[in-house]
């Protein structure tokens, strides 16, 4: 299925089981889960809920390198075929993100991102201080180029929205890109992932696959996606709602829901397999919006 799940952090403020019902229930609907690096249960304990399930892990490097090489190595260990590199983030805002101090969040802690001597409480100031003072920032082109000669695995780059950087990666030799704003809740007014898709697939000119997240809500969502040259699309808050829901079950059948949709609206675009999705199926807005459809013979 063309649909995965793309990261995001503290799966067990929607569901007890956290990240581990998200892998069951991904599992279940035979697609991928990428596992963030606030993940609330550890890459093993995660692979171990669902080990049938296809798993990749969106790392955070630290400042010490033998640290990242830890993280690396328990992937490795622990099964999962890819690692994600989220390249639109330069700073971290810990100090700032009042999410960072809910109620909720007392007790949980980030077994992927923090070490022995982080503070107990995710919620402190003390908490935020020690991720600023251990998470490497800004990632560069040369973490990229560090990350290929330490690890095996696949690497995705997320946040790529420009065909620039998206030539860049190809030449550091990444495997794939996730054309992403960060669920829009970055930096302000970048363009919409969808708007920049179509420009990183012909920058890219098929040496990595080109994924798509941000703004996906329904099975049309994919085929547009797909038909603009994406390989997969992830989606990030609609398997929260479905976790928040019913847990594994629930993140089954959003899952199953856009696979539902997709496959309807495939059939109503006369196309019968994934291969048959073209570019032609779909036409920006701005191509009405400046009459190129309306013929000069037509009164405007």
């Amino acid at each position: 299925m063309p649909v995965a799940i793309s990261p995001t952090a503290h799966h067990s403020l929607a569901h007890p089981d956290g990240e581990k019902a998200t892998a069951k229930g991904a599992a279940s609907a035979n697609t991928a889960f990428v596992v963030s690096s606030f993940a609330n249960y550890s890459l093993e304990d995660i692979a171990q809920s669902a080990p049938q399930g296809v798993r990749w892990f969106y790392l955070i490097p630290q400042n010490d390198p033998a640290r990242t090489e830890e993280l690396l190595r328990r992937a490795e260990s622990a099964g999962y075929t890819a690692i994600w590199l989220t390249v639109d983030l330069p700073r971290f805002g810990f100090q700032n993100r009042r999410d960072s101090r809910i109620e909720s969040a007392e007790g949980k802690r980030f077994p992927n991102l923090t070490f022995d001597n982080a503070p107990s409480d995710v919620r402190s100031s003390e908490f935020s201080a020690y991720l600023n003072d251990s998470v490497k920032q800004p990632i560069t082109w040369d973490d990229v180029v560090w990350l290929r000669k330490n690890t095996q695995l696949k690497i995705v780059l997320k946040g790529i929205l420009s065909a620039e950087d998206a030539k860049e990666a190809v030449k550091v030799g990444v495997d794939g890109i996730c054309v992403s704003n960060h669920g829009g809740r970055q930096l302000d007014g970048v363009p919409a992932s969808i708007d920049a898709l179509p420009d990183v697939v012909r920058a890219v000119a098929g040496k990595a696959e080109v994924y798509v997240d941000g703004g996906v809500r329904s099975g049309a969502d994919v085929l547009k996606a797909l038909a603009l040259g994406a390989r997969c699309v992830f989606v990030g808050r609609p398997v929260l709602w479905g976790l928040a829901c019913d847990g594994a079950e629930g993140v089954h059948q959003v899952l199953q829901l856009l696979k539902e949709q997709l496959n309807l609206a495939m059939a109503q675009a006369g196309c019968s397999r994934v291969s048959d999705i073209k570019p032609s199926l779909v036409v920006h807005e701005s191509y009405y919006l400046r009459g190129h459809h309306c013929s000069d013979s037509h009164p405007h």
